[in-house]
């Protein structure tokens, strides 16, 4: 794989060249079949961005990657749709990395609904290929050996969110899934919110916020403080 140029973390703020607006909505790339790609503001070649792979619930045919990327960040990420599962998601990797300028430690998978349980399998199966896992509303796949790989899931950094309903509905599943991770010494954080959606400006907002924090160290260094 080739080398990269840029450990910093995405810059933040507006793009000269592309003032936020209705007439600068964000650009979504169709490139092969089945296969959306988010470019974000201000996209440099030069720069090496953090690649979110979204995986969807099937039921769900109206999720927007332009709109729930723009409520996560116009410019932190380059983000593809993979759908299609497992198989899916190497060929979206590989077809946004040949294209676009992507930092190949940075590559998170995030899902909704049963989107976020397929991210937690694949990224407890694969925990050395992805940067982290982010799950909206889908919950942790229990009873599947997820923690076969325990010694290198211990360092993968992942996010639950869910609505508050969901997870009073849910308690014992909740509650199992908290000591399941406590047991194995797993990195797990979570987010409940109200309403009845988990692709809220609030929940995407958080996302990215998280997102943000471990990129830049914020939460491994804190991790390493609260160890020592």
């Amino acid at each position: 794989m080739r080398g990269r140029k840029s450990k910093q973390a995405p810059r933040r703020g507006r793009s000269t060249a592309e003032p936020l607006g209705a007439a600068s909505r964000p650009a979504i790339a169709d490139w092969t079949k089945g296969m959306s790609v988010f470019m974000p503001q201000g996209y440099e070649p030069g720069y090496d961005y953090p690649l979110l792979v979204w995986l969807t619930d099937p039921t769900e045919r109206a999720f927007d990657l332009a709109r729930v990327m723009t409520r996560v960040s116009l410019r932190n990420f380059v983000a593809v749709q993979a759908a299609g599962g497992e198989t899916a998601v190497w060929r979206s990797v590989d077809a946004v990395s040949a294209r676009l300028s992507i930092h190949p430690r940075r590559i998170w998978l995030i899902g909704h609904g049963s989107g976020g349980t397929e991210a937690f399998r694949i990224g407890c199966r694969h925990p050395e290929a992805f940067a982290g896992v982010v799950s909206l509303g889908g919950p942790f796949p229990l009873d599947e050996s997820a923690f076969a790989r325990v010694e290198a899931v211990r360092r993968l950094p992942m996010l639950y969110c869910c609505r508050g309903t969901s997870a009073v509905s849910a308690a014992a599943h909740t509650d199992r899934t908290l000591r399941l991770f406590h047991a194995a010494g797993a990195m797990l954080a979570m987010r409940i919110y109200p309403g009845s959606g988990e692709l809220s400006r609030a929940a995407l907002g958080d996302v990215n916020r998280w997102l943000m924090d471990e990129i830049c160290g914020t939460s491994a260094g804190l991790r390493a403080h609260a160890a020592g």
